[in-house]
């Protein structure tokens, strides 16, 4: 019913939103002499806040047609390369003979479409042969096309690390974390000769025990039950999707922007200040942000509880306890990072991170005991928060070279970085992983010490914990 409403909704404030734009259109007139005075832009700038606050913000699109090499222009060509039911493997083709390292980037399915890491594909491209997981809406997948859940999402990437070959890397950015880690970890246990040859988490989920935030304190105090009676909805009729349950883009991107709704509010008053005063080039980066940030889609509803459930409330990877439905063959099998022996594995965390807190994506190395510890590494970039971790400055200047760095220590017969562009993004080595340093034992007193609102007693997570607990053991 609430699908419903919100469509009926947004369909009656189609006129308001159609006249806000005629209006926007005629005051930004070169001909109108209006447009020329502080009244006329005030109008402008009104009209255009109607507009976008009313405005359902489609797919966007990659627009990655060209890459700077060595100081020449590339030119880029998308394909996709494998299509599935929920996703398509995109790959960036650029127009070189250059033997650069294969990279599978695997986009969160979590309310944003993949071009929320175009900034991340921009700066990789040039020295790597890029592809990426494109997740669909799931709204516009037919229902014939079947139900699809995390051990789908797993099944997935397997099929796609395999497809790509041996010296893939992958990299995970937050909620693929887990079922990267589960794919590479299945490989592994089955001696699968496509494993990847590394694999970056960056700001996941591994481990929500070690810390917490307003995500994983949600997801942990309230039961199963709670989410699909809240959050679940059925996909209208008129849509290809019609009667499929799946949590609609909309309530996800209410949550997004309640977590920090100050920061929104203030960021679309200065917006309106920059229209009104005719800056143009910062109302241009407001737009370019927010219709890439208002771009949401439907998950698929036993994908989202599924993952509430094994990551945020059993945490069944962390405790050994994580298994895999094969979809083909429905047999079960034990998720055992403890197996991977072959994968480098690199964590990246952000000290001002809100969605997934230091010391989660860490706890990785503790789960792949069995790694020599020359293939485990690990980078903790401070004053950067969750999106900061793989999009602007620092993940360019910072992060971005030592992913590099690190894909081509265990990559080494592909071809070097041009000096040309080691003048612009200079290289940059993550430090080995140290348990004494990087444990998770380590990285809770830094926590209780620098940032005690993300600290957890353990008595608070038995009890946070409590009625699942007692469901399993029951």
């Amino acid at each position: 019913m609430l699908y419903h409403l919100y469509e009926m909704q947004h369909a009656l404030m189609t006129p308001i939103r159609l006249q806000a734009e005629v209006t926007r259109m005629l005051c930004q007139n070169p001909f109108n002499p209006l447009s020329y005075t502080q009244l006329g832009r005030t109008m402008s700038a009104s009209a255009e806040m109607i507009e976008r606050v009313t405005k359902r913000f489609g797919r966007p699109e990659f627009g990655l047609h060209e890459t700077e090499l060595n100081g020449k222009q590339v030119k880029v060509e998308e394909k996709v390369i494998a299509r599935k039911p929920f996703c398509s493997l995109v790959n960036f083709k650029r127009k070189t003979r250059r033997n650069d390292p294969k990279v599978l980037l695997v986009a969160p399915m979590s309310g944003h479409y993949a071009t929320l890491l175009r900034g991340t594909v921009e700066a990789l491209l040039p020295h790597h042969d890029m592809y990426i997981t494109d997740w669909e809406d799931a709204r516009q997948v037919p229902s014939k096309a079947g139900r699809f859940n995390l051990d789908d999402y797993v099944t997935y990437l397997r099929e796609f690390i395999s497809l790509l070959g041996p010296d893939v890397h992958v990299i995970a950015v937050c909620q693929p974390a887990v079922p990267v880690l589960a794919a590479v970890s299945l490989m592994a246990t089955e001696n699968d000769p496509n494993q990847p040859l590394s694999m970056t988490l960056m700001g996941g989920p591994i481990d929500t025990r070690v810390s917490k935030t307003a995500v994983t304190e949600l997801a942990e105090t309230r039961p199963l039950r709670w989410f699909e009676k809240s959050v679940i909805h059925d996909v209208p009729i008129y849509y290809p999707g019609a009667f499929r349950r799946v949590y609609p883009g909309f309530l996800q991107l209410t949550g997004f922007m309640s977590m920090n709704l100050d920061r929104h509010v203030g960021s679309y008053m200065k917006f309106y200040h920059h229209l009104i005063m005719g800056d143009g080039e910062n109302a241009d980066q407001h737009r370019k942000f927010y219709n890439e940030y208002l771009s949401v889609m439907d998950i698929p509803a036993e994908f989202y509880l599924q993952t509430i459930e094994t990551v945020f409330q059993r945490h069944l990877l962390p405790r050994g306890k994580m298994k895999w439905r094969d979809p083909y063959t429905d047999q079960l099998m034990d998720v055992r990072p403890q197996d991977i022996e072959h994968t480098a594995l690199l964590t990246i965390e952000g000290e001002l991170d809100d969605i997934s807190a230091r010391g989660q994506t860490t706890a990785a190395h503790e789960l792949c005991y069995s790694l020599p510890q020359r293939k485990q590494f690990h980078h903790f970039q401070l004053k950067t928060g969750h999106y900061g971790i793989f999009n602007g400055r620092r993940w360019r200047n910072d992060i971005m070279p030592r992913i590099r760095h690190h894909i081509r220590k265990f990559d080494p017969d592909k071809d070097p970085v041009p000096e040309h562009d080691l003048t612009i993004y200079p290289d940059h080595s993550a430090e080995q992983y140290n348990r004494e340093k990087h444990g998770i034992a380590a990285i809770r007193r830094w926590i209780k010490e620098h940032q005690p609102q993300n600290y957890k007693e353990a008595k608070i997570q038995q009890k946070a914990a409590g009625w699942h607990l007692e469901k399993e053991e029951n």
